[in-house]
């Protein structure tokens, strides 16, 4: 063998080996969620880490925009994964509209999307083949039928909010600010938003308790707003005499509701919102047909029933 055809035979046996080390390679798919900054998409993370490493050939990355109103920052995540080529994207869009053209760009170049959490608006749902969440409509009508069966039909109530018009919150409070209104007379306060920042809604919390001192009952609609909202009580010596009603289940709420801070969380399964979201995309990518939405449930957890099975499933 000469050494040109040695030399051809060497390039040829390389490139085969960096084809088949690429072939090889596990598949990304991409968690891009509002922000890490919170134990609830924390548990996402988990769910999701878990579903990838039990489907070979893939493994799964997982980001999030500086905050909830950085919608800039999560457009430009999603436009990095699809730079990227990734297998798939999960995507819990912090705007029902302002990720839409990302989602496009994915679905042009054949990447399956799975929302999560929030939905898209009717302009994005071309985009994306499955949405996997809690039916927050439902929520925040279970977390308003909790606050009316504890202080009745009459009265002050105040809904202290996270980002104003995003998907869940509008299906959340929503749901509760409906509920309220077909079911009592109560007089609702608010809703005021903290942008998922737990020092905005203490501050906020505190404001709304000044002003008034008639209050009976409070809603805190995501964890680090419901986190703000419980500090808040116990700083004003309003704990347990102003019925306050959280969402999410990080260990913060979950102690608020054993010293009674909290009457009652609406938990989420954010873990399972991870794990199926991950497993959806896989059987994208197989090939399989994946339902249009995927209900993970919400579970009202009082001092009753904190400690049942069925609570600590969803409890992080």
């Amino acid at each position: 063998m000469n050494k040109r055809t040695l030399l051809s035979t060497l390039i040829a046996s390389t490139l085969l080996a960096a084809s088949s080390l690429a072939m090889a390679a596990d598949k990304e798919i991409a968690v891009i969620v509002k922000t890490t900054n919170s134990d609830f998409w924390q548990n996402v993370k988990k769910g999701s880490n878990d579903a990838a490493g039990k489907s070979k050939g893939f493994t799964a990355t997982f980001q999030g925009a500086a905050s909830d109103t950085d919608l800039a920052g999560q457009v430009a995540l999603v436009e990095n994964a699809v730079n990227r080529k990734v297998a798939g994207i999960v995507l819990a869009p912090s705007d029902p509209d302002a990720l839409i053209p990302a989602m496009k760009k994915a679905w042009e170049a054949k990447i399956p999307v799975v929302l999560i959490d929030s939905a898209a608006s009717d302009a994005g749902k071309a985009y994306y083949q499955s949405f996997l969440a809690t039916d927050n409509k439902v929520a925040g009508e279970m977390s308003a039928k909790t606050l009316i069966d504890k202080i009745g039909t009459t009265g002050k109530i105040a809904i202290m909010s996270y980002t104003a018009g995003s998907g869940s919150e509008i299906g959340r409070v929503g749901g509760f600010t409906d509920y309220i209104k077909k079911h009592s007379k109560l007089q609702i306060v608010g809703p005021f938003y903290s942008n998922s920042q737990m020092g905005t809604a203490l501050n906020q919390t505190t404001d709304v308790l000044a002003a008034n001192p008639d209050l009976k009952g409070i809603f805190g609609a995501n964890e680090p707003t419901a986190i703000g909202m419980g500090r808040a009580l116990a700083q004003a010596g309003k704990a347990g005499k102003v019925v306050a009603i959280g969402f999410d289940g990080n260990s913060d709420l979950q102690g608020f509701v054993k010293d009674g801070t909290i009457e009652a969380i609406a938990v989420q399964s954010a873990y399972e919102m991870g794990n199926l979201g991950v497993k959806t995309v896989v059987e994208l990518v197989q090939g399989k047909k994946v339902p249009a939405f995927r209900d993970t449930g919400v579970l009202m957890v009082n001092k009753k029933n904190i400690d049942t099975p069925a609570a600590k499933n969803v409890l992080y």
